[in-house]
């Protein structure tokens, strides 16, 4: 059971969805959550569904508030919806019914392109960040490709797993075109993929003529940095020619 909440009530138009929903390091939430605030766009409607994990947050206020996925609005050269949130849904079935219901939202929108953002999970920190596209519409990737976004993805990860993949697979069968941009990062569960965050906001700021000022993330990433050299943990940074079993899944969420 998935209730909306609609926070506008006006008929609005998307071009392009954007989607950054919790997964390893939190790339595309961190993404689309920097979107939002960097464009001041404006919440359309919240998500809340008991396919989602059995929880609560607890805010600035001390207050306990539900779980809940939120779409954003923004018009820039067009109409940007951005999909952040808490969560995702706990399981394959709930998963496939919330991406259903994200397509019928798209398509009361009109908007008929995809995008979702996520990271791919190495073993250690990469010195270099490298990002890679992939998706259901072979034009529609070529848009996106460039020295700094490789379509070369076969083999690099295993299947891609939660709303980042699902949304594009289950969009292509309704005629929408999709395509998923993914970062490396570090897979550790407590690491903030802040790094790839910034690499993915970089390819959307050009393609999208966004007018970002990511100026703004490079602090973060110093403090990070520093917060991890603090750190009593053992993190290695990763050799960029290290290979590995491309049976093995490295990408989730």
């Amino acid at each position: 059971m998935f209730e909306i909440k609609k926070v506008i009530k006006k008929k609005l138009k998307g071009d392009v969805l954007i989607a950054g929903l919790p997964g390893i390091a939190n790339v595309g939430k961190i993404a689309v959550d920097f979107l939002i605030d960097a464009l001041d766009a404006k919440k359309v409607l919240d998500i809340e569904s008991n396919s989602f994990p059995n929880s609560v947050f607890v805010n600035s206020e001390n207050l306990v508030e539900m779980p809940k996925v939120s779409l954003y609005h923004v018009k820039k050269k067009q109409d940007i919806l951005l999909l952040t949130g808490d969560v995702q849904p706990l399981d394959e079935k709930d998963c496939y019914d919330f991406c259903e219901k994200l397509i019928d939202l798209c398509e009361e929108y009109k908007c008929k392109n995809l995008i979702t953002l996520g990271g791919i999970g190495l073993p250690r920190i990469p010195k270099k960040i490298k990002t890679y596209v992939t998706g259901s519409d072979k034009k529609y990737i070529k848009e996106f490709v460039s020295k700094n976004l490789n379509d070369q993805i076969f083999g690099v990860v295993g299947p891609i797993v939660g709303v980042t993949g699902l949304l594009i697979g289950l969009g292509s069968k309704r005629k929408m075109k999709g395509v998923s941009l993914l970062a490396q990062t570090y897979g550790h569960p407590n690491y903030l993929g802040i790094k790839g965050s910034k690499a993915l906001l970089d390819i959307l700021n050009k393609k999208l003529i966004l007018g970002l000022d990511l100026k703004k993330l490079d602090k973060e990433i110093k403090e990070l940095e520093k917060e991890i050299e603090d750190e009593d943990v053992e993190i290695v940074e990763e050799d960029t020619n290290l290979m590995f079993n491309p049976r093995e899944t490295r990408y989730i969420g």
